[in-house]
C-alpha cells in the first residue's frame, strides 16, 4: 500500500519533467527486524526512487538521512520522533532532511546541519544542483521558557517550604500528608521553580521523550517537566503502553516532577508499577511485537489526606472515621512503596492570626539558589550519583565516597535496623551530610527532623 502511494507521488512527477513508466516498484522494509508504521518513510523511499531510476545522482544522498511524510500532491508533512532522529544524524555527522513544520524542533540538535523541504520538488531540484537550499536558521519558537509558579505567594508553612528545599537539593522523593486546604498542591506546583536549569543533555533527553509522545507537544523546552495525572489513570497511563508503545506519565516526567495528588485514591496495582521506575531510573515495556525502554528518571512527589474524611488530628474533631477505616485507607500504600519516598510530611493547619501576621517568604529564586549552594552544587565523587537520592542506585556505593554511618546498626531510639547491602534503608545513609537532607530512620520519625550543616 505505500509502495503503491510512493509510486502515486512520483508519477505525478512526470508533469515537471520526470520520467517513469507503468512497472511495478517493489519495497523492502525488513519487517522483520525493526518495526515500522507511519508515513515518515515516504520521503526517504521518493529519493530512493528518483535515485534508482537516475532522476536524482544517488551519490547525493549518501549524506543525507531523510524523514518526511508526503500527500498526494507531493507536500511534506510533519511527523513524529524527529527530536531523536536529529540527534542520530548528528552522531553520525549526516545532514537531515525534514519537513518544515518539523525543522524548529529538529535544530534543537546544536551542531547539525537541517535542510527543512514544502515539496518532493524542492528536494529533488536540490540533489541536481538546480535550487540549492540554505541551512535552516532556528529561530527559538520552543525556547520560550516559561516562568515556574513563586514560592512566595505560599503564606506560612515553614516546615513544609522547608522540606521543598531539602527536596530540592538532594531530589528526594517527597510525601505530604495533612487536611483539605493546608496547600499541599500549592507547594508541590512550586518545587520545579527550586531546582537547577536542566543542562543541555538532559534537557535534549526531555524534549526527545516528547517528540515521540503522540499526545504531549513539545513546547517551553528546556522546562523541566511538571506532571500531575489524576487518581482514576490506569497503569499504561501511568507508565506507557500501547500496542505500539509510547512514553507515559514517568517518562514525559523524566527529569522533572511527578505530582500524585490524592496518593490513596490510585489503584493500588497502579502504584505498585512505580517501584522498579523509582529505583532504576527507566520502565521497560514489553509487547508481542515490540519491547522499549524509556526513561524515567523523576523526583515523585505525593499528597495525602491522612484519613477518608480527611480531618482525621483535626482541633476541631471534625473526623469521624473508626480505626478500621483509617486503616483500610492507609493500608493502600504498601511499605516498599513508601520505603522509596524519603520525606515524610505532615501539613498542618495555621490559624489564619498567624497567616495574617506572617510576613511574606523567600522567592523560588532565592530558595533556587539556596538549594544549589548545597549538595547538588557539592563536586559528586561519581559522575552516576548526580543528586543524593541517586546514591543508592550507584553500582558500587562504598567506591564512591558515601559510606555508611558509624552508627548506622541501630536507631536513634537504641532499636537495631535491618539493612540491605545495596538499598540505604533511609535517607540518612541516601543523603551525605552535604546534601542538607540527614533525617533520622523512620522508627524515629515522630521526633525533630534533624537537617545537616550545609557547610558539612
Amino acid at each position: 500500500m505505500l509502495g503503491e502511494l510512493v509510486r502515486g507521488h512520483v508519477f505525478d512527477m512526470r508533469a515537471h519533467g520526470a520520467l517513469f513508466s507503468r512497472e511495478v516498484i517493489f519495497l523492502s522494509y525488513s519487517i522483520f527486524l525493526h518495526t515500522k508504521d507511519g508515513g515518515r518513510f515516504d520521503l526517504a523511499i521518493a529519493l530512493g526512487v528518483l535515485a534508482a531510476s537516475e532522476q536524482v545522482p544517488a551519490a547525493s544522498l549518501a549524506e543525507l538521512e531523510c524523514l518526511g511524510e508526503l500527500a498526494l500532491s507531493g507536500e511534506l508533512r510533519p511527523v513524529q520522533g524527529v527530536l531523536p532522529a536529529a540527534l542520530a544524524a548528528r552522531a553520525a555527522g549526516r545532514t537531515l532532511v525534514v519537513p518544515r513544520a518539523n525543522a524548529e524542533e529538529a535544530s534543537l540538535a546544536s551542531g547539525l546541519r537541517v535542510l527543512a523541504v514544502d515539496h518532493l520538488l524542492q528536494i529533488a531540484a536540490h540533489l541536481n544542483g538546480h535550487t540549492p537550499l540554505s541551512p535552516y536558521q532556528a529561530n527559538g519558537l520552543l525556547r520560550q521558557e516559561a516562568a515556574y509558579p513563586d514560592l512566595a505567594e505560599v503564606q506560612g508553612q515553614l516546615a513544609a517550604k522547608r522540606a521543598l528545599l531539602i527536596a530540592a537539593s538532594g531530589g528526594h522523593n517527597l510525601l505530604l500528608s495533612g487536611p483539605p486546604g493546608t496547600g499541599k498542591t500549592l507547594l508541590a506546583s512550586r518545587l520545579p521553580g527550586l531546582l537547577p536549569p536542566l543542562s543541555e543533555e538532559e534537557a535534549l533527553e526531555v524534549a526527545a521523550i516528547h517528540s515521540v509522545a503522540s499526545h504531549a507537544p513539545l513546547t517551553a523546552w528546556p522546562r523541566r517537566p511538571f506532571r500531575q495525572p489524576h487518581h482514576s489513570a490506569s497503569g499504561p497511563a501511568l507508565v506507557g503502553g500501547g500496542s505500539r508503545p509510547q512514553p507515559g506519565e514517568i517518562s514525559l516526567a523524566h527529569h522533572g516532577i511527578l505530582f500524585l495528588d490524592e496518593l490513596p485514591e490510585f489503584d493500588r496495582k497502579v502504584l505498585e508499577v512505580l517501584r522498579e521506575p523509582l529505583e532504576s531510573g527507566h520502565i521497560v515495556i514489553a509487547r508481542a511485537r515490540d519491547k522499549v525502554r524509556f526513561p524515567a528518571r523523576f523526583q515523585l512527589v505525593a499528597a495525602m489526606n491522612p484519613c477518608p474524611c480527611g480531618y482525621l488530628g483535626d482541633p476541631g474533631g471534625r473526623c469521624r472515621c473508626t480505626p478500621e477505616q483509617i486503616q483500610r485507607y492507609r493500608a493502600k500504600l504498601s511499605g516498599p512503596l513508601l520505603d522509596r519516598i524519603d520525606l515524610h510530611l505532615t501539613v498542618a493547619r495555621e490559624s489564619t492570626s498567624l497567616l495574617a501576621s506572617s510576613q511574606a517568604g523567600e522567592n523560588s529564586a532565592q530558595v533556587a539558589a539556596s538549594a544549589s549552594s548545597r549538595a547538588r552544587a557539592a563536586p559528586m565523587p561519581s559522575s552516576t550519583c548526580r543528586a543524593c537520592s541517586s546514591i543508592a542506585a550507584c553500582p558500587k556505593p562504598t567506591g564512591c565516597g558515601w559510606n555508611r554511618p558509624a552508627n548506622a546498626s541501630t536507631c536513634r531510639c537504641g532499636r537495631p535496623i535491618a539493612c540491605s547491602r545495596w538499598r540505604a534503608p533511609w535517607p540518612t545513609w541516601k543523603a551525605p551530610a552535604r546534601s542538607a537532607a540527614r533525617t533520622w530512620p523512620r522508627p524515629c520519625s515522630t521526633g525533630p527532623v534533624a537537617a545537616a550543616d550545609p557547610a558539612g
